[in-house]
């Protein structure tokens, strides 16, 4: 039997945006690598029948990046992005099943961000960036590049292509605004059109608005503002007219819970059609009737209908369910879910269940032992119902404890721990568990799964309850025999980052520690990253809020830095605009002013995440060096 190496996780490759034909018998996905290996990551589009065989087929013999495949309304072509004839410029390419023959349908300079095939065979609508003008060009020639900021700022402006003549013409529509999303009624009449003052992340998603567009005439009826981070947007029939629906932050805080949103057009009442619900909307689907809400329930996931009288469950999964699709009836979907000892792959069946699974595209997995993982379920201090996961030493049961337990924080912090394999690049529970580790994955309060409320109570109180939700996960763990409080490790990447050196600098408790592109100053990353007004809500002010000492200070690791005596761990990506690399050099600097112990790590050319193959194996190795050098002297 085959142990589990850092290739095998780092080497494999993953089904992405699976897309079912409108007539249920053909699905497309894209196969794409787990790492990256040169400057470009290099994707497939497959097909296979969904009533035969399950044998799947490439679209294409390219090496490029594929990417977005959506489907004709007859179901007798599929699009898809692809940039091999430019690499990092993608184009709109059309597969004929007819004939199995591609064939490039654009030559936009600047590249095709996303495309809609619409109802009306001959028009696809394209999002795409402006092409550089003759001054542009002269003043690349010159080097005259002054950044001037909110000055010629990029912005994704809708298009029509043609297919019968390929030409492509830009509707004067919209203003300057930048285009989000598009999504034509299912009758083939106007599109739903999401835009954004810019596409500024730290002030795009706040200035979100909505508005229809008539593709036969041109003309645009506005529609109005809409609730931060718009999208998901869908359609459906009613009584009273068509109902148009979106997935949106639950006003008026910037960090909260999802919900969906639902805009009667007839007499533009809208109305919060998930206020009250225990758990959170993460994918809202058109169908020709009522749409799909997947929903984030706790460690699993529930898939509902969006009736008159509210969300009605069809069915519920173990795990979490992703990129949903379905036929236009709604009565066949596509999702990618696993289980957990197997990655995520495209499942088949009815919304009522169940689902078959028709890839496999980790087989080099098979055969592998992993830790026996299991849900948690516990109180919090103040007695809020909370849950996360629990994963073994492979080979080992509760009872052969205590072990060196290391506790993984998620990111977000609106995002969950789910009942799913957990094996992944970054600190990961499976990886650890293979070099004899117990591993805690909690769900402390702010995050996804549990309803708005849950999620929104620690805006302005980052890592005051949900650090002690951790703590009382921790505690449960070494009362039941199952860790050793002699052996504690802690570490997370991003929001998780945030909370590993938070942790240090609130108690001596943990023998090592692993803070990965992790929040070291809330008031530094409200200036600087790239999410600044959300970064701002959580952190609960900016520096430009008077003369301090402000809230932010209070919430911040860097406050507590002359506490820490933890060894810490720091990774982080040179690129990164989510939470940039000045945070990192922050933590390593206090460090080494007060003498402790760390070792701070500089992944070149990588961003919030890292994508490049050896930059991976490098994480896997460091993370398990590092705790076995503290925690198994």
């Amino acid at each position: 039997m085959t142990g589990l190496t850092a290739e095998l996780v780092v080497d494999g490759r993953a089904p992405q945006t699976p897309a079912l034909a409108p007539n249920g018998h053909l699905l497309c996905y894209v196969l794409a690598p787990t790492s990256r290996i040169g400057d470009h990551l290099d994707t497939e589009v497959w097909l296979t029948d969904t009533d035969g065989d399950g044998e799947a087929r490439r679209a294409t013999t390219d090496t490029a990046t594929e990417s977005r495949p959506r489907w004709s309304a007859d179901s007798g072509t599929l699009f898809f992005l692809s940039d091999r004839a430019e690499r990092g410029i993608p184009q709109l390419h059309r597969f004929t099943l007819a004939d199995a023959t591609v064939t490039v349908l654009t030559g936009w300079r600047t590249g095709i961000i996303d495309h809609l095939p619409l109802v009306d065979p001959g028009r696809i609508a394209l999002l795409a960036e402006d092409e550089p003008t003759e001054q542009d060009a002269r003043r690349a020639r010159d080097r005259d590049d002054a950044v001037v900021v909110g000055e010629r700022e990029p912005r994704a402006r809708m298009r029509l292509l043609d297919l019968p003549t390929g030409r492509i013409t830009t509707p004067d529509v919209f203003d300057d605004r930048h285009v989000v999303e598009l999504r034509q009624r299912p009758d083939g009449g106007p599109l739903a059109v999401l835009t954004q003052a810019s596409a500024d992340n730290d002030h795009g998603p706040r200035t979100g608005r909505l508005h229809l567009f008539d593709p036969s005439t041109g003309t645009v009826e506005e529609l109005g503002p809409v609730a931060a981070d718009a999208h998901s947007l869908a359609w459906w029939p009613a009584e009273d007219g068509w109902h148009l629906g979106y997935l949106a932050l639950t006003p008026p805080v910037l960090h909260a819970g999802t919900a969906v949103f639902d805009l009667a057009l007839a007499s533009r009442v809208l109305r919060n059609r998930t206020t009250g619900l225990p758990m959170c909307p993460t994918e809202l689907v058109q169908t020709d009737t009522a749409p799909l809400v997947v929903f984030a329930d706790g460690l699993n996931t529930t898939l509902a209908r969006l009736d008159p009288t509210g969300p009605t469950t069809l069915s519920q999964h173990p795990g979490r369910l992703d990129n949903l699709t379905t036929t236009r009836g709604g009565d066949h979907l596509a999702v990618l879910t696993g289980s957990r000892c197997q990655p995520a792959n495209v499942h088949l069946g009815p919304p009522t269940g169940p689902l078959r699974r028709i890839t496999d595209t980790r087989p080099e997995l098979d055969g592998i032992t992993l830790g026996t993982q299991q849900p948690l379920a516990y109180r919090a201090a103040d007695g809020l119902e909370l849950d996360g996961l629990l994963v073994l030493p492979v080979g080992q049961t509760a009872s052969d404890g205590p072990f060196p337990l290391v506790t993984i924080v998620h990111g977000g912090p609106y995002d969950r721990y789910a009942d799913r394999c957990q094996l992944f690049w970054f600190p990961s529970a499976q990886w650890l568990a293979t070099a004899g580790y117990a591993v805690f994955l909690p769900n402390p309060r702010g995050g996804q799964g549990r309803g708005h409320q849950f999620a929104a109570s620690v805006a302005g109180r980052v890592g005051q309850e949900e650090w002690s939700d951790i703590q009382t996960g921790i505690d449960l763990l070494i009362t039941e025999g199952i860790a050793d409080p002699d052996r504690l490790g802690i570490a997370g990447w991003s929001h998780g980052g945030f909370m590993s050196a938070w942790a240090v600098g609130q108690t001596e408790r943990f023998r090592a520690a692993l803070v990965g592109a992790g929040v070291i100053d809330w008031g530094m990353l409200a200036a600087t990253g790239e999410n600044g007004q959300f970064e701002a809500a959580l952190g609960g002010s900016t520096g430009w809020s008077g003369i301090g000492p402000h809230p932010h200070d209070a919430v911040s690791p860097i406050s507590f830095a002359s506490r820490i005596r933890t060894p810490v761990l720091i990774l982080h990506g040179a690129e990164d605009t989510n939470v940039p690399l000045g945070q990192a050099v922050y933590l390593h600097r206090s460090l080494r002013h007060f003498g402790v112990e760390h070792e701070f790590v500089i992944y070149p050319r990588e961003g919030h995440s890292i994508r490049e193959r050896n930059h991976q194996l490098d994480v896997m190795r460091r993370t398990r060096a590092w705790f076995d050098r503290w925690l198994r002297p």
